[in-house]
């Protein structure tokens, strides 16, 4: 069966469909698939290397003196 064949076949089905219908159809529903499981893929990594993360932080240093504090945190100088 060619492809030109295929076509006139399916061109009577057509004719019975609604002209003024837009739908996005299998092309639409495959591109959407695809972003689907992309996004799933990603999230599936993202939280896999984010498993790996060992993060402690470390204490601030002026909190744990307490003499900024004390002293008026307003006029100590910013970096």
């Amino acid at each position: 069966m060619y492809a030109t064949q295929a076509l006139t076949d399916l061109v009577p089905l057509a004719d019975e469909l609604d002209k003024n219908k837009v739908t996005p159809g299998v092309l639409g529903f495959l591109v959407f698939a695809a972003l689907a499981a992309g996004v799933w893929l990603l999230m599936k990594s993202m939280n896999r290397h984010m498993g790996k993360v060992d993060f402690e932080e470390a204490p601030d240093p002026e909190a744990t003196s307490g003499v900024a504090v004390a002293a008026g945190a307003g006029s100590a100088k910013r970096k």
